[in-house]
């Protein structure tokens, strides 16, 4: 009996030294992560900044630059573990992603108020990032289950999107699904920070990548949503 509690005392202690290493991982990972979130927002907002200047001409080519895009995401997910690289790719895709918001941004600054618009959009989606952000780091409730539901209202949002771009070309259709990528993507923000806290990424890239695609989603939805109404008055 008294090995039987030594035995116990010094797994107890291996345990708390365990569950310490691991806590101090999980910190570790948070702060890379939304270290790597902040750059990512830098080289996006540059990108963006140079997209508005190249509006013109980046608008005809926007197909060809999403497809780098997404060839830049893909190649970040197998690059993610080499130092040097992983970070150059990353740059350039969040840079990339800035720079085919260029033309968007540009339409809504030629507005009326336009500049307000874009401050406005940007603020709200500050708040509702930060706020949802909060929330998913406090509360009790398990966010980390609803994956597959989200990629199921992520592929249904992008089919709807497809196919008002290409063929029924309806505002009221394009205003709602801006609507319902807000929504989604307000929910992702739930989903991504507390797999965040809780160390289930794989890499500090995966938790950064997901959180600056939230911000961005939620930020052009809403760009959109208020460009259309703040321009309707002309």
């Amino acid at each position: 009996m008294g090995l039987y509690d030594r035995d116990y005392a010094s797994q107890g202690y291996q345990g708390a030294q365990t569950a310490q290493r691991d806590e101090a991982h999980i910190v570790t990972f948070v702060k890379e992560t939304y270290k790597l979130f902040a750059a990512s927002m830098l080289a996006g907002s540059v990108g963006a900044y140079v997209g508005v200047g190249m509006a013109a001409v980046i608008a005809p080519i926007k197909w060809p630059l999403f497809f780098i895009e997404i060839g830049l995401l893909i190649a970040l997910h197998f690059v993610k573990r080499k130092p040097g690289i992983n970070m150059m790719v990353l740059f350039a895709f969040t840079f990339m992603t800035g720079l085919t918001l260029g033309p968007l941004l540009s339409m809504v600054l030629g507005m009326s108020g336009g500049a307000a618009i874009v401050g406005n959009a940007f603020l709200m989606t500050t708040a509702i990032f930060g706020g949802l952000s909060y929330f998913a780091i406090n509360t009790a409730k398990d966010f980390t289950t609803f994956g597959k539901p989200l990629m199921i209202a992520l592929v249904v949002v992008i089919a709807g999107s497809l196919l008002n771009m290409f063929f029924f070309q309806s505002p009221m259709l394009h205003i709602l699904i801006q609507g319902a990528i807000v929504m989604v993507f307000s929910f992702m923000v739930l989903f991504d920070t507390q797999n965040i806290i809780r160390g289930l990424y794989e890499t500090p890239i995966d938790g950064a990548i997901a959180l600056y695609l939230d911000f961005l989603n939620l930020f052009t939805a809403l760009l959109q949503i208020m460009g259309i109404f703040g321009g309707s008055d002309d």
